[in-house]
């Protein structure tokens, strides 16, 4: 069976079905869990999970870690597969899965200690750290093993039981990674894949037995998660959502290198990262150059099926529904005051391969402050640094953004100024590493930053004051007797 759309999609009330976007082909079908049953599981699992030691659990993701080197050529192969990504990449984010281990056990030694304070009068206090239980983790399709693995890792160590729904576009990949967990020694009760589309992801978030969800996705469904839990302040959610990132350049000589740093902003992924450039905002001493530059390197960018030699940059957008978005953005903006530079053309119309659209939104009246997941850059000049700034703010997201030129005083400024989680100078606005703290602000996040953080919202601190026996007295207020 082939579908055009490469799109995993809900066939009936009881299917999930996966297609390669690069050829339209079948990969995976599967039956739709049972909300309740998972979650009747995960919840028996969690007291046993909980008391292991700690030492156990790590050296259980561990193993897990050894499993996915076993399986990196055929995760790495799968992950290119259904997501059409190019094998370079996927092979980079099986790496990230295997090295998140070492960082989450790091990590959470760091961000979770322990504390004792002895006083001989007031007993000890303490300071130690509990798992919420029952974690559901609803993953994102553009990184389906990486995302989601930071999530359920860090949780994993804490003492949480996990049950993750990867997207119903890349569920193949998610299932694999969960074999993995479950080959290395945890059961997959603890650690447990679920099948589903939107309808049983919201099912899962409203559940009474869950108690917590960890999000990576859009933010127009991260709000209606954060809209749903509302009124129960007990359930911890983190949501890490998308950006309408900037890459601001100002002065400087090295023109190949910041048209470099800009594609690799704009285009990695096939422009399906949620740190992304999606605007290109240029001081107009340097938009001739820059944009010359910006163009020929453009040309040269080879879109292609994942497995193609020699070997693309970009693959395709995750399906037809995807790429024709895309088309119909960049034909607003020409149609609303926006000047090509690139052309975004579409070479088939069965599949969703797009190449890299580039357009000039400078005198467009309103831009939308939306995030467009997929390779499309909108530029926009300005006079000055301080018009820069100003400019690159000018949206409810606060994912990620990056300068390029400029001195270190102009870049003291940019990140004093810039509303950001992640602020970068002559970087990409992309590859963000896993030893530091990755969220946003505004619609990019809650203030649960996730990768080296990802500790803090996977237990929660508790204060004790403690002592052996019981000695008490109430020396003011008593009558005598």
């Amino acid at each position: 069976m082939t579908k055009g759309s490469g799109e995993p999609t809900k066939v009936s009330q009881s299917e999930i079905v996966s297609f390669e976007p690069a050829t339209g082909q079948e990969l995976w079908r599967a039956k739709v869990s049972d909300v309740d049953a998972a979650v009747d599981t995960a919840r028996r699992a969690w007291p046993a999970w909980a008391a292991q030691p700690l030492a156990t659990r790590i050296e259980l993701v561990r193993r897990f870690a050894n499993e996915v080197r076993k399986e990196s050529d055929k995760l790495a192969e799968l992950i290119s597969r259904e997501t059409g990504k190019p094998l370079w990449e996927s092979r980079t984010e099986v790496e990230a899965v295997i090295n998140k281990v070492d960082i989450s056990v790091s990590a959470y030694a760091e961000r979770t200690g322990q504390k004792r304070l002895d006083s001989a009068l007031q007993g000890t206090s303490a300071v130690r750290h509990k798992p919420h239980g029952v974690m559901v983790v609803l993953g994102p399709y553009n990184f389906p093993a990486h995302l989601p693995n930071g999530h359920i890792v860090p949780a994993l160590i804490a003492g949480n039981v996990v049950i993750f729904k990867p997207s119903e576009k890349t569920p193949a990949v998610g299932e694999l990674l969960m074999q993995c967990f479950n080959r290395a020694g945890i059961s997959a009760a603890v650690a447990q894949f679920f099948v589903g589309g939107p309808d049983e992801g919201k099912a899962l978030v409203a559940h009474r037995g869950v108690d917590g969800i960890l999000f990576t996705g859009s933010a127009q469904a991260g709000i209606a998660i954060n809209k749903r839990l509302a009124s129960n302040p007990g359930k911890i959610v983190a949501l890490e959502m998308g950006g309408n990132n900037p890459i601001v350049v100002i002065d400087t000589p090295k023109i190949t290198d910041a048209a470099t740093l800009i594609i690799q902003s704009a285009f990695t992924s096939a422009g399906q990262r949620c740190t992304a450039a999606r605007r290109l905002i240029i001081k107009e001493s340097m938009y001739s150059a820059i944009i010359d530059e910006l163009k020929s390197m453009t040309s040269r960018i080879i879109v292609g099926e994942p497995f193609g030699d020699p070997a693309p940059f970009m693959g395709p957008v995750i399906d037809n529904d995807a790429a024709h978005q895309m088309v119909e953005s960049f034909l607003y903006f020409l149609s609303n005051g926006g000047k090509a530079i690139r052309h975004m053309t579409r070479p088939s119309d069965d599949l969703p391969f797009l190449t890299p659209g580039i357009i000039d939104t400078t005198d467009m009246a309103d831009r939308p402050d939306v995030e467009l997941f997929g390779p499309l850059l909108q530029v926009i000049k300005v006079k000055d640094f301080d018009a820069a700034i100003a400019e690159a703010n000018r949206t409810r997201f606060g994912l990620s953004a990056s300068l390029i030129g400029g001195s270190p005083q102009d870049y003291n400024r940019f990140w004093a100024n810039i509303r950001a989680g992640i602020i970068n100078w002559n970087r990409p606005t992309n590859g963000a590493s896993s030893k530091a703290p990755f969220g946003g602000l505004g619609l990019s996040g809650n203030h649960r930053p996730a990768a080296y953080y990802a500790a803090d919202y996977c237990a929660y601190p508790v204060a004790s004051t403690e002592m052996d026996q019981p000695r008490a007295n109430i020396g003011v207020g008593l009558a005598n007797s």
